[in-house]
């Protein structure tokens, strides 16, 4: 799977990590991935994917193996807020996918190469032919139409080799959100592409197919009614997921969104402290006092150290008070970390409250998982 990066500016959403980031922040992300070839398996969570993965864990994990996830979605940046993270803004994967086009790239590079993998059929062909009549930063060097196979049929090693071949750099999935996450997770380790990720709209939009809405109804959160303009068919969607989203945000959100409040206005500033021991048993990581919102660096360093040694892990919470949404961000890709390099974890000393807060961003610590070594 390769380097976890731990020292992301990350924060837990109903169990999802999503990271603090502009748009500009993340095409230099994506160009600095191209360039140094470097692993970037990118996601965009919107309502729907926050919806599909309280139900779904396999799904759930695909977010969570990710290397970057932007909040695509108006939903989710309002309720980030609500919980003291200041997401600056909405990175949709379309708008990120324009930018790229739009942009001339920096004096020397070259385009960035796309590979289309989905879409229904003519319309990676037309968005390739698109791309590749208007220069700008971003030019098509193969694409496919995989039709609705399962996600073993689309994994066949002739499909993986003809991506390889084109020698893409950005390889674009499009083909159904929950299979889509279902293909890149299961394949990415064959793949030579350094960008991988599932924005299924970019090929209708690139093909012109379908419209994007103006930028005012986008930046007032009103894109789903434009979308249903474009696509009838995705009012039920909207619907089903609206209707779910008002029974977490009263369960988990709204009282967690208070807490976070309450205690931000008890300490003004995280105030914690962390005791890391090692013997012959493993690593022991001791957590002391209250983090609302950003992190101590001596906590952040102790779990890096604690992730970089060896045997099993212990997490004692008894002496912590509060877990807010970037410490529980912070705690599911530290856990999800240890487990794929096969290390055996356990978190004790959780007190009811601690428990609560936990069930609250959405992150279970008493029950890990037990996964195969990674290659």
């Amino acid at each position: 799977m390769g380097m976890v990066n731990l020292n992301r500016d990350v924060f837990c959403l109903l169990g999802l990590p999503l990271d603090v980031m502009t748009m500009q922040q993340t095409v230099a992300e994506v160009r600095r991935a191209v360039q140094t070839r470097q692993r970037l398996f990118l996601t965009t969570p919107n309502l729907n994917f926050l919806i599909a993965s309280q139900s779904d864990q396999a799904f759930r994990q695909t977010v969570i193996d990710s290397d970057l996830c932007i909040a695509d979605g108006m939903p989710l940046v309002w309720m980030s807020r609500m919980l003291g993270v200041p997401v600056p803004e909405r990175v949709t994967g379309s708008g990120l996918f324009q930018n790229l086009w739009e942009s001339a790239p920096p004096a020397g590079v070259a385009p960035i190469k796309v590979y289309f993998f989905g879409g229904l059929p003519g319309a990676a062909q037309t968005a390739s032919n698109r791309l590749n009549e208007r220069p700008g930063g971003l030019v098509c060097v193969g694409f496919e139409t995989p039709g609705f196979g399962s996600v073993q049929d689309m994994s066949d090693q002739g499909v993986l080799d003809r991506i390889n071949a084109s020698d893409a750099d950005f390889l674009i999935v499009a083909i159904g959100t929950k299979k889509g996450q279902m293909w890149i997770q299961r394949n990415r380790g064959d793949l030579k592409t350094p960008v991988i990720s599932y924005l299924g709209a970019v090929v209708n939009f690139a093909a012109g197919t379908v419209n994007r809405a103006p930028l005012w109804v986008q930046r007032t959160g009103l894109e789903w009614l434009w979308r249903i303009k474009e696509e009838p068919t995705l009012w039920k969607r909207y619907w089903d997921d609206a209707t779910a989203l008002s029974s977490l945000f009263a369960r988990q959100v709204w009282p967690l969104s208070r807490l976070v409040s309450k205690q931000r206005q008890v300490v003004q500033a995280a105030h914690a402290d962390v005791q890391n021991s090692i013997d012959e048993q493993g690593c022991r990581l001791k957590v002391i006092g209250s983090i609302p919102d950003v992190i101590p660096d001596q906590v952040r360093s102790a779990m890096v150290s604690v992730y970089q040694q060896a045997g099993h892990v212990t997490l004692d919470l008894s002496q912590c008070i509060m877990i807010g949404p970037r410490f529980a961000g912070l705690l599911l890709l530290w856990t999800n970390a240890l487990e794929e390099k096969y290390r055996t974890f356990k978190a004790v000393g959780l007190s009811p409250e601690v428990q609560r807060q936990c069930q609250w961003n959405g992150v279970d610590l008493l029950h890990s998982r037990q996964r195969a070594p990674s290659n």
